[in-house]
Protein backbone atom coordinates (compact mmCIF):
# COMPACT_ATOMS: atom_id res chain seq x y z
CA UNK A 1 0.00 0.00 0.00
CA UNK A 2 1.42 3.35 -1.21
CA UNK A 3 0.72 6.44 0.83
CA UNK A 4 -0.39 9.67 -0.92
CA UNK A 5 1.99 11.81 -2.09
CA UNK A 6 0.24 14.69 -0.50
CA UNK A 7 1.61 18.23 -0.46
CA UNK A 8 3.15 18.04 2.33
CA UNK A 9 4.99 15.15 1.81
CA UNK A 10 6.21 16.02 -1.66
CA UNK A 11 7.69 19.36 0.50
CA UNK A 12 8.95 16.65 3.13
CA UNK A 13 10.70 14.62 0.40
CA UNK A 14 11.98 17.49 -1.12
CA UNK A 15 13.56 18.74 2.16
CA UNK A 16 15.82 15.23 2.49
CA UNK A 17 16.86 15.66 -0.71
CA UNK A 18 18.30 18.86 0.31
CA UNK A 19 19.70 17.74 3.64
CA UNK A 20 21.06 14.76 1.21
CA UNK A 21 23.16 17.11 -0.64
CA UNK A 22 23.95 19.40 2.31
CA UNK A 23 25.76 16.14 3.73
CA UNK A 24 27.44 15.42 0.24
CA UNK A 25 28.52 18.69 0.14
CA UNK A 26 30.12 18.84 3.67
CA UNK A 27 31.22 15.42 3.34
CA UNK A 28 33.49 16.41 0.19
CA UNK A 29 34.72 19.75 1.83
CA UNK A 30 36.65 18.45 4.96
CA UNK A 31 38.88 20.51 6.54
CA UNK A 32 42.48 19.38 6.55
CA UNK A 33 42.26 18.72 10.33
CA UNK A 34 39.39 15.59 9.17
CA UNK A 35 41.58 14.48 6.60
CA UNK A 36 42.11 10.95 8.76
CA UNK A 37 38.46 10.42 9.21
CA UNK A 38 35.11 11.45 8.11
CA UNK A 39 33.10 14.15 8.53
CA UNK A 40 30.23 13.21 11.82
CA UNK A 41 28.55 16.42 11.07
CA UNK A 42 27.95 14.46 7.59
CA UNK A 43 27.11 11.53 8.84
CA UNK A 44 24.29 13.10 10.66
CA UNK A 45 22.90 14.61 7.67
CA UNK A 46 22.98 11.53 5.77
CA UNK A 47 20.97 9.91 9.03
CA UNK A 48 18.02 12.44 9.17
CA UNK A 49 17.99 13.06 5.54
CA UNK A 50 17.47 8.91 5.19
CA UNK A 51 15.14 9.57 8.21
CA UNK A 52 13.25 12.24 6.65
CA UNK A 53 12.63 10.53 3.24
CA UNK A 54 11.32 7.20 4.36
CA UNK A 55 9.05 9.09 6.53
CA UNK A 56 7.57 11.35 3.36
CA UNK A 57 7.31 8.16 1.57
CA UNK A 58 4.90 6.65 4.17
CA UNK A 59 7.22 4.22 5.74
CA UNK A 60 6.58 5.26 9.47
CA UNK A 61 2.84 5.48 8.21
CA UNK A 62 0.35 3.64 11.21
CA UNK A 63 -1.09 0.86 9.97
CA UNK A 64 -2.95 -1.07 12.62
CA UNK A 65 -3.26 -5.09 12.53
CA UNK A 66 -6.12 -7.60 11.45
CA UNK A 67 -6.43 -8.19 15.35
CA UNK A 68 -6.64 -4.44 15.42
CA UNK A 69 -8.85 -3.43 13.29
CA UNK A 70 -11.22 -6.55 14.45
CA UNK A 71 -11.49 -5.13 18.08
CA UNK A 72 -12.33 -1.47 16.79
CA UNK A 73 -14.99 -2.97 14.90
CA UNK A 74 -16.38 -4.95 17.60
CA UNK A 75 -16.75 -1.39 19.83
Amino acid sequence: MAAAMTGGRIIELVAAAVILGAGVWLYRARKDADQSYGSQGAVLLFVVAAILGVHALGGLDYRPSSSELEAAQRR
